[in-house]
């Protein structure tokens, strides 16, 4: 009786327990787990992805590399391998799989230890995105109870393809597409079987067990898989043979493939988006469509890297960049020394190269990339040394004399072949823009971003511009009555404390000539600095910095002085040519930009830039995406872009008309005092653009090295390759501009055909001009009314 009694008892206690078990655990499943529901719309973290404008890939930005497909772009090999290495009966158990809990307790009671043996994908992605990764009991109940739960919200299809986009597989890969370009530089639906194995093998151990990290461990958890679909049926004998014997590439392959290289404008995106999103960028799958032209990109680049470089020829050559002594004796051993020259790196397209041998018509080189390559006279011819002074020695006589064995060297491929080259001191810029929106076709902040630094010198560069300013000068004084007609004196002036108080300075022209009295279209064609300074002491200062400031040029640090008719105050390449741009567009201001739209992970539109209107009731004052201001007339635009086609007819930048042989195109050189600076600003159909060659620390370029030598090739060559076919006929000029004849001495209007009469464009529209007979009268004189500033030498 005793015995009834006491297994009642147990039984009434047995019970109570798991009714008392059970209530728990309904309460912990419908309460304290985390709801579900939102797991199907779940938004993983995606990096940020740059584009141009035709959907090229220019950069990616986030520290996990992932890549979210649906089910449907699962290939099954994948499914498969991922089924066999973690969860076979994932189709068919509710979640859990008792048989592998039960296999997990066994091994518990058997070893003492406890493992992660028996969760399920289900368990997995509960974990994943849930809970720790700590293994305890309580853990292990809230994940069995968890997947449950999933089970009950999302089909298995569902399931199967979040843990597949969600899991991480080393190497900062999250996800198998990921993984699949990392590894194997494929697509999923690329993959064989071996390799959809390896990717299977990969969660136990990813940072351990992957292909680059340890490639005989990764083998080996790799023939775990394809022993596993071979036992379920998956493949047969003869596939899981030929996927045991199959080799690993051995090497990480990019994220992604970057197809337009223009890592400045993909910083500037970055820091554009860091700044409105925080960190949250990197990871919110932002699909970014920027401004650039692939093609523009390209050209800008390669322009401004030969640029650099034909530059830094001219100036000799400083010797080899290292010297592997050492590398003589193990000159046999080519496996080692391409293991050392892995660790020069690629710099602006320059190969660092081992120089194995030489002789007097020769060298024989190893390059990083593992060719052999030769370098005869002609490679070398240019290397004439450079002494300590800064002056050239002879040029070589023989290859030996440049070149010697164990010398580490740069070389460059080109159209007739290799060439000696190195790294160039001196830094350049090269930025274009669409003149009619100010969209950002090229930007090259310098020869090379990732080595030599970051530094964006289209628009974080102020340097002094030099004569390519005067274009905004003579723009002013059109804007204050004068005509290209006007006659202004080419002589010696003396400016007393002109640049720096009690020094007189006395400006000159860049020729050392003086030209008398001189029309402003060829002050402005030859450069005249004379003419210039005049003409700003007879606008005044302030007021040409009040015009100047109407192009979006910084002006707010320029002081109201007469040096500034000669460019002293310094702009960025990005300001000057979106000043130009106003010429070319017929007097209106755009404001550069280079974001097109971006578009969250699921496709949504999040920004769009709109689509720019030219305005000419808008305030100036006013900046606004939308809207482009008129700043100056289409009179006063036309007038400048004439002038500026002329200097590249017959000016300081005739080198641009000779090589392009075209009428549609024209621009400005600049050069600074002690030749620090070299620039050209134009333009030609559909493109604004300047180029920029200076060093970083302000020292001289050198004798000669003017903006028509140094700068103008780049900006040709880019213009060479992108703009369209010349258009016939001329150019149509506004209302209120008229062509006369006139006297080229006086300015003044002339019979047609009078002996040496010239034809001269007129703005009959400003003060004093009804019309073009105004020009009769007596050619405009400019007030000089400033003695104490301005002293005629004669």
């Amino acid at each position: 009786m005793k015995i009834i009694k006491f297994f009642a008892y147990l039984s009434v206690l047995t019970m109570i327990s798991v009714l008392g078990g059970v209530g728990v655990l309904y309460h912990l499943y419908n309460s304290d787990l985390p709801a579900v529901d939102e797991l199907a719309d779940v938004s993983l973290k995606v990096p940020m992805r740059v584009f141009d404008r035709e959907g090229r890939l220019m950069a990616e930005f986030g520290e996990e590399r992932r890549f979210p497909v649906t089910y449907d772009e699962i290939p099954q090999v994948v499914i498969d391998a991922f089924l066999a290495a973690e969860d076979d009966r994932f189709f068919n158990h509710p979640g859990v799989d008792y048989q592998g809990l039960m296999r997990a307790a066994v091994e518990l009671v058997r070893t003492g230890q406890k493992t992660q043996g028996g969760s399920t994908i289900t368990m997995q992605v509960a974990r994943n995105f849930y809970l720790g990764r700590e293994r305890t009991y309580t853990r292990k109940l809230y994940e069995i109870l968890l997947a449950f739960k999933i089970e009950q919200t999302l089909s298995k299809e569902e399931i199967l393809t979040l843990y597949l986009n969600k899991i991480f597989l080393g190497h900062r890969t999250y996800g198998i597409k990921a993984a699949a370009q990392v590894y194997f530089d494929k697509e999923l639906d690329e993959l064989t079987v071996a390799e959809a194995a390896m990717l299977a093998a990969l969660p136990k151990a990813p940072s351990r067990a992957n292909p680059v990290t340890d490639p005989a461990r990764a083998i080996g958890r790799r023939a775990y898989v394809l022993g596993r679909m071979r036992h379920l049926g998956m493949i047969d004998q003869h596939t899981y043979q030929l996927s045991m014997d199959a080799g690993l590439p051995g090497r990480l392959f990019a994220t992604a493939q970057v197809e337009t290289r223009s890592p400045w404008v993909a910083e500037m995106v970055r820091q554009e988006l860091l700044a409105r999103y925080g960190t949250a960028a990197y990871e919110m799958g932002l699909r970014v469509t920027t401004t650039i032209d692939p093609v523009a990109q390209r050209v800008a680049t390669d322009a401004l890297r030969e640029a650099l470089m034909t530059y830094d020829r001219r100036h000799g050559y400083r010797g080899a960049e290292q010297r592997w002594d050492w590398a003589l004796e193990e000159a046999q051993d080519r496996a080692g020394l391409l293991e050392a020259l892995e660790g020069v790196p690629v710099i602006g397209g320059l190969m660092p190269a081992l120089v194995l041998t030489t002789s007097a018509e020769q060298a024989q080189l190893l390059a990083r990339d593992g060719r052999r390559i030769t370098l005869d006279m002609e490679a070398v011819r240019w290397a004439r040394p450079r002494r300590e002074d800064g002056r050239l020695g002879p040029q070589p006589a023989s290859v030996g004399e440049v070149l010697r064995a164990g010398d580490v060297v740069r070389v460059h491929e080109d159209g007739d072949g290799w060439a000696l080259a190195q790294l160039p001191e001196v830094s350049g810029a090269f930025v274009a823009v669409s003149p009619e929106d100010g969209a950002l076709l090229a930007l090259v902040g310098g020869f090379d971003f990732w080595h030599g630094g970051q530094f964006n010198r289209v628009t974080q560069a102020q340097r002094q511009p030099g004569s390519a300013y005067k274009t905004f000068l003579y723009s002013a004084a059109l804007d204050h009555g004068y005509g290209l007609n006007t006659v202004v004196n080419d002589s010696p002036v003396v400016i007393r404390s002109g640049v720096t108080t009690g020094v007189d300075w006395r400006p000159r022209n860049y020729s050392g000539r003086f030209y008398g009295p001189t029309r402003l279209r060829e002050a402005l064609v030859r450069s005249q600095n004379l003419v210039s300074v005049r003409l700003l002491e007879a606008v005044g200062p302030q007021a040409v910095i009040d015009h100047t400031r109407r192009f979006g040029i910084s002006v707010d640090e320029w002081q109201p002085t007469l040096s500034m008719a000669l460019g002293s105050y310094a702009i960025n390449p990005l300001e000057m040519t979106v000043g130009y741009s106003v010429f070319v567009n017929g007097g209106y201001r755009v404001d550069p930009y280079f974001i097109v739209q971006y578009h969250s992970q699921d496709g949504t539109a999040v920004y769009g830039h709109p689509p720019v209107i030219h305005c000419d009731d808008c305030d100036p004052d006013e900046v606004s995406p939308g809207m482009a201001p008129r700043v100056i007339s289409p009179q006063n635009a036309f007038l400048i872009k004439s002038a500026l086609k002329d200097i590249t007819q017959r000016g300081t930048g005739a080198a641009a008309g000779r090589a392009l042989q075209r009428r549609d195109i024209g621009g400005k050189t600049g050069t600074t005092n002690d030749l620090r600076d070299a620039w050209f600003a134009g333009f030609g159909p559909g493109y604004a653009a300047t180029a920029w060659v200076g060093f970083d620390d302000y020292r001289p370029l050198g004798s000669r090295e003017t903006g028509g030598r140094t700068a103008l090739p780049m900006w040709v060559s880019f213009m060479e390759q992108v703009l369209p076919p010349p258009t016939e006929g001329e150019e149509m000029p506004p209302e209120g501009v008229v062509r006369v004849p006139i006297n080229p001495d006086t300015g003044l209007r002339a019979s047609a055909d009078s002996s040496g009469v010239i034809w001269e464009y007129v703005d009959v529209t400003r003060e004093g001009m009804a019309d073009a007979s105004a020009l009769m009268e007596d050619a405009p004189v400019l007030r000089e009314d400033r003695p104490d500033l301005v002293t005629d030498l004669f």
